[in-house]
């Protein structure tokens, strides 16, 4: 900074004076917004020590407290505490935890299960009936307290319902006869096909587990307490219950709810324009037709264009759809998809 303040005292542009240093104007300027240079804000800038460091006789005793037999199976957040009750002061939890770092010993404390990180599912699909996502939500009944339970699959490439029922109860053994109908329905026969769900107890009961295997039928689970490892359910129950003609108040029997769903997964299928394939309808996509209608629509802008290229400040609208779609994506699959 003396020497840029100095080249600007002598007629010199402050942009030229840090072009010659190497850094940008705009980093020149954020130094000085307090009027005073700033201390070396960098990750590997040399600083003094701070003044209320522990000193290494407190570390020591940070050390011997936790590996004490009497604190040796608990966390800082029950052993600073404790200590507190005896009129003991050492440092704070946060400092017990970065000693505990610092020297390798912030593992897992006692005999229960160590939390584990689950890798997230993740699988694609290109073509219909290779990848199935299901879940069970409920339905409002006649009267407060009493629900239905809709159970739904969804094919994930095409966005197509495949299967569907509502029944007065949550069973493995509902979904199990759901699951065989929807395979036998598709003619999926052996081809390989995932079917994706949460965790909870009918998607992990005894009679769909022996289903799938008989189908020849990979499962994937979500992880613990993940519901987004499970998106594409909750986003087409979430337009369910957001229909115009939804019946928020309750559903007279379970008759009705069935006619209800019925009509709603026939809109779904083949009428709903679905934005996530192009805003054409799963029904089209399923059966195949997505490449004729994007090339179609892709003639009818390019003429609409010529017509009119005034109208238009740059090119028609990408109808392109893409070949691979992803359950959870990771990171350099999102950056592929993006990129083509």
């Amino acid at each position: 900074m003396e020497l840029i303040n100095e080249a600007v005292d002598n007629g010199a542009r402050k942009y030229k004076a840090c072009e010659e240093l190497g850094i940008n104007v705009r980093t020149c300027q954020r130094w000085m917004e307090t009027g005073e240079v700033k201390g070396d804000g960098r990750a590997d800038a040399m600083r003094p020590k701070p003044h209320n460091q522990l000193t290494p006789e407190e570390r020591t005793r940070v050390l011997d407290v936790i590996n004490s037999e009497e604190y040796k199976d608990l966390p800082p957040s029950q052993i600073v505490p404790a200590l507190a009750d005896k009129g003991e002061y050492i440092a704070s939890e946060s400092s017990f935890y970065r000693i505990m770092h610092e020297n390798k010993q912030q593992h897992h404390r006692g005999r229960s299960k160590a939390p584990k990180n689950r890798p997230i599912s993740t699988h694609e699909a290109t073509a219909a009936n290779q990848l199935w996502c299901w879940d069970i939500t409920w339905l409002p009944g006649p009267v407060r307290g009493v629900y239905y339970y809709l159970y739904l699959i969804l094919d994930i490439y095409s966005r197509k319902v495949v299967g569907w029922e509502v029944h007065e109860k949550e069973s493995s053994d509902n979904a199990s006869r759901l699951v065989a109908r929807s395979h036998l329905r598709e003619g999926v026969g052996d081809k390989p096909l995932v079917l994706h769900s949460d965790n909870g107890s009918p998607m992990k009961g005894a009679s769909l587990l022996t289903t799938l295997y008989k189908l020849n039928v990979a499962s994937s689970y979500s992880r613990p307490r993940v519901s987004n490892d499970n998106a594409y359910a909750e986003s087409i129950f979430r337009t369910c219950k957001y229909r115009p003609n939804y019946p928020y108040k309750g559903f007279a029997g379970i008759t009705e709810a069935r006619q209800w769903v019925l009509q709603f997964v026939h809109w779904y299928n083949h009428t709903h324009k679905h934005s996530g394939i192009k805003f054409m309808s799963p029904a089209q996509r399923h059966a195949g037709l997505g490449d004729e209608i994007m090339l179609q629509r892709e003639a009818v802008y390019t003429v609409a264009k010529a017509k009119h290229p005034e109208r238009w400040s740059g090119d028609i609208r990408c109808w392109e759809l893409p070949s691979t779609v992803y359950l959870n994506p990771e990171k350099e699959q999102e950056v592929l998809t993006e990129t083509g």
